[in-house]
């Protein structure tokens, strides 16, 4: 069963910065496509970023885009890194990662068979 961990949230300022951190471990896999997403209070969860499987494409929502970056941590097996600058307390959410060992989901969608339990960050004014 492959299991999803995340890490990394908090509260900051506006204009900010953090770096989410999420790990995937259990079942047979080399690797995984990994995706981020959000959920804000009463709003539905929203794609955030991915990272492709191969981890040569990456994929962000017009919302983040030029402000969040996604990558594989070269020092960590499994590991993706969503680095958060120049945060907007509208970014305040529930971030949730999600991973694909298959490679299948297209970018932007949320059709992902792991889930972390998420962590929240929270941006003041």
């Amino acid at each position: 069963q492959v299991q999803v961990v995340e890490s990394g949230g908090g509260l900051v300022q506006a204009g900010g910065s953090l770096r989410l951190s999420c790990t995937a471990s259990g079942g047979s896999f080399s690797r995984y496509a990994t995706a981020w997403a959000r959920q804000g209070p009463g709003k539905e969860r929203e794609f955030v970023a991915s990272i492709s499987w191969s981890g040569g494409s990456t994929y962000y929502a017009d919302s983040v885009k030029g402000r969040f970056t996604i990558s594989r941590d070269d020092n960590a097996e499994n590991t993706v890194i969503l680095q958060m600058s120049s945060l907007k307390p509208e970014d305040t959410a529930v971030y949730y990662c999600a991973v694909d060992p298959w490679g299948r989901v297209a970018h932007g969608a949320l059709n992902y068979d792991y889930w972390g339990q998420g962590t929240q960050v929270t941006v003041s004014s």
